[in-house]
């Protein structure tokens, strides 16, 4: 009874010794290949250049120009970014500016795809998609054009398409006040006459 015993333990004792000699194994195994690689994970770096980030920047907001507490213009974008070191603000995300003539009344309004707005002096660059209507019924179509803050003026060398309950005019390059009342096409390309 002794003998057998003996030698039950015995299968028992090579059967466990055998299983922990293939743990260690594999435990040492493991630990090589996991814990003592020389190829460690780096981490990612992400440049970012502060240059190009804005000072400022807010969305669907809207600005007010004044002088003297006179309201000039209002401008509302989708997104404005402020940049102080180049002077200068992108609007983007649609823009749409309101004008005021010199007594504070509504003049015009002005929509474009996008624009820029000079900080020193306070210029609006307009692109894509620019319309300017007048509250007397002018409509003005171009691609680009900058409204001169200090004359209160709206210039542009692109091709223009102005309509007026009078006459359809067609051509490149115009400068005018910012009523659209007087105005001048510098290279004329059509004229249509329209009766009222």
């Amino acid at each position: 009874m002794i003998a057998k015993f003996f030698n039950c333990s015995s299968d028992i004792f090579s059967k466990l010794s055998g299983f922990i000699i293939i743990t260690l194994i594999l435990t040492f195994i493991l630990y090589n290949i996991i814990g003592c690689s020389d190829q460690r994970v780096k981490p990612r770096v992400i440049s970012i250049k502060t240059k190009e980030l804005p000072d400022q920047e807010s969305f669907h907001t809207k600005v007010v120009f004044s002088d003297s507490g006179i309201v000039k213009a209002i401008l509302r974008a989708g997104h404005i970014a402020v940049y102080s070191s180049r002077n200068e603000t992108i609007l983007d995300g649609g823009i749409t500016v309101d004008f005021y003539d010199k007594d504070g009344n509504h003049t015009s309004v002005l929509t474009a795809d996008r624009g820029r707005v000079d900080d020193v002096t306070q210029d609006l660059y307009a692109f894509g998609n620019v319309i300017a209507k007048s509250d007397s019924g002018v409509v003005l179509k171009t691609e680009e054009l900058r409204w001169i803050n200090a004359k209160r003026k709206i210039v542009t060398d692109k091709y223009v398409e102005i309509t007026s309950p009078s006459e359809e005019i067609y051509g490149y390059g115009l400068e005018s006040d910012q009523s659209l009342k007087d105005y001048v096409i510098f290279r004329v390309s059509g004229k249509i006459e329209t009766k009222q």
